[in-house]
């Protein structure tokens, strides 16, 4: 690997200004409005989860909720950048990112239409490795912490980001094989669609799954995603309520924001257009984000064609583990690392396996641990992790 760097003459990365941000509270954007019903139903279409329990105001009167609730995977729907702007704090010029992962601790309140939620921001700490992406690389942790109008914690995620240098990247070309889009024939599609309905009908009419219904080593139902498109991955962009122009406004002035992360002029929002013209300030129509659906920036990064968003592959997995647990069941802690994009022609497919349960007869609840991983139509893991969801005995 250090051969074949030298080889290439890669770039060094200049970390220097990111030190100061480490363990320092973060400024930045707050959503300015409550959370809506709608935001809640857009969401679940955005992450292609047809929970009813999410969208139908029937079905959720007859849950335990007794109305539309926010599946745990929203909460990340709740901040301005995915949760991972305080991992991309400080400037390392010529770089750009990758989602790395996202470890969730969830601590009890549910989101509901009417609340509003504010985060708490800090970089946690990065090191830099080699690897056979970029050469020198990054991965820098920060914490999010989401809070309730009633000053009680909903949960924290702990994001990963991968920073590197685009022009390292490019050189090392490791994405190659992926350069060309899979190809599908109709009987496949029609096969993936089938599995994906089947999958849909695991977690209708209000499951309300106990301890004792869980079995040792169970196979979660297998779940499949795709074929991802440039359309699929606009309409997650689309759902995340920061995305929407004008939703969120800065709580204090302060640099501490990915503005200043060091991309690529390519990459990089115009603040002073945006006051024009908000396209400018958008982030997929025009700065870091437009590689995930514009081919030729998604090679400027490195990568071979468009990619989804780290931040719902996320909520993949988290929509995939509540669905499984049912309305009396919540995710305590998550942790999941992201390995390999979800490219644009790909299928996803989810799977988990219990691997544990223990009870806690003073509490009435137990604890499962569930491994899930997230490989795609090849074969390739693209996630892995173990979660932990508790359920009444």
């Amino acid at each position: 690997m250090a051969s074949k760097a030298r080889d290439l003459d890669l770039s060094p990365m200049d970390t220097r200004d990111v030190d100061r941000w480490i363990g320092v509270p973060l400024a930045g954007a707050q959503l300015k409005e409550p959370i809506t019903v709608n935001d809640i139903r857009r969401w679940a279409q955005g992450m292609q989860n047809p929970n009813p329990l999410y969208y139908d105001e029937s079905y959720a009167a007859q849950s335990v909720f007794g109305k539309i609730v926010a599946p745990q995977s929203f909460t990340v729907c709740c901040t301005v950048g995915h949760g991972a702007q305080p991992a991309i704090q400080g400037n390392v010029p010529g770089s750009h990112m990758l989602f790395g992962g996202d470890e969730w601790w969830f601590y009890g309140p549910r989101i509901l239409p009417g609340d509003r939620i504010r985060c708490d921001r800090m970089l946690v700490d990065y090191k830099v490795t080699h690897t056979k992406f970029a050469g020198p690389t990054m991965f820098s942790r920060g914490d999010t912490t989401y809070i309730n109008q009633h000053g009680e914690i909903i949960g924290k995620q702990r994001s990963t980001s991968i920073r590197y240098r685009a022009d390292n990247a490019r050189k090392m070309n490791s994405f190659a094989e992926q350069a060309r889009s899979p190809e599908w024939t109709m009987d496949k599609l029609q096969q993936i669609e089938d599995e994906k309905f089947a999958y849909y009908s695991t977690f209708q009419n209000h499951p309300k799954r106990t301890l004792k219904d869980v079995r040792e080593n169970e196979e979660l139902v297998r779940r499949p995603i795709g074929p991802h498109t440039l359309q699929t991955f606009t309409t997650e962009w689309r759902s995340y309520i920061f995305t929407v122009w004008a939703s969120n406004a800065v709580d204090t002035q302060s640099l501490t924001t990915t503005d200043y992360a060091g991309w690529l002029p390519e990459m990089t929002r115009s603040s002073d257009k945006a006051m024009i013209d908000p396209t400018y300030g958008d982030g997929l129509y025009y700065g870091a984000s437009r590689g995930h659906v514009h081919q030729q920036y998604a090679q400027l990064i490195g990568v071979p064609r468009g990619y989804g968003y780290g931040a719902s592959m996320g909520a993949w997995v988290l929509d995939y583990l509540t669905n499984w647990a049912g309305e009396l069941g919540i995710v305590q802690h998550c942790n999941v690392r992201y390995i390999f994009p979800a490219f644009v022609g790909d299928v996803t497919y989810l799977t988990g396996k219990v691997t544990k349960k223990q009870p806690d007869p003073a509490r009435g609840k137990g604890v499962v641990t569930i491994d899930v991983e997230m490989k795609n139509q090849d074969g390739f893991l693209m996630a892995k992790g173990p979660a932990e969801i508790s359920l009444p005995l």
